[in-house]
């Protein structure tokens, strides 16, 4: 397993924006139309990653509990999907009804968007405001698989409820581990 780290590019950076296939609704969709009134969580995933398959059940609660509280939520997959075929867009949708995604899993055939968010690894949590600028990046909490930690999203639970609560987010952040991008050659 290589432990990739994210890179925590600068707070405050506005999100780039994109166009990408949902594989669960097979409709393209943009930033604005995934953005939340409160806050927005873009995630890069995938569906070969043991470190994504080991955060997967929380990261489907905190979409479920924070939704509701006025927060967006989209998965972005940008792995080559040549070398890596388990994470096609039909393997994603296959993916997400599995594991029971309540947020678009989109589609990155070009990468442009991991690159444009300057993505590293797998999992890799970029949190934005109401404005889309970036207020925390990083893990979504300590656990990693094998370390005996059980997934409970606290790192990022903790930039949400800030968000909520009308309090500055703490700006000494861990980077997510994870595997990198599966980068096209």
């Amino acid at each position: 397993m290589s432990r990739t780290a994210s890179n925590m590019i600068r707070l405050g950076t506005k999100a780039p924006n994109f166009k990408l296939m949902d594989t669960i609704t097979d409709h393209l969709m943009t930033l604005d139309e995934v953005k939340g009134e409160r806050g927005t969580l873009i995630m890069f995933i995938c569906n070969h990653c043991p470190f994504v398959k080991h955060v997967n059940e929380e990261i489907v609660r905190i979409a479920n509990e924070y939704r509701q509280l006025g927060f967006g939520f989209a998965g972005i997959m940008s792995n080559d999907i040549k070398n890596y075929p388990q994470d096609s867009p039909e393997k994603m949708k296959e993916h997400a009804a599995k594991h029971q995604y309540s947020f678009p899993y989109l589609f990155d055939g070009t990468q442009e968007i991991a690159k444009a968010y300057d993505a590293a690894c797998t999992p890799d949590f970029y949190l934005f405001d109401d404005e889309l600028k970036l207020i925390y990046r990083g893990q979504l909490d300590d656990s990693r698989p094998g370390n005996g930690i059980h997934p409970n999203g606290r790192d990022l639970r903790e930039a949400m409820d800030a968000i909520l609560n009308n309090r500055k987010v703490a700006e000494d952040q861990k980077p997510s581990i994870g595997c990198n991008i599966k980068w096209k050659e």
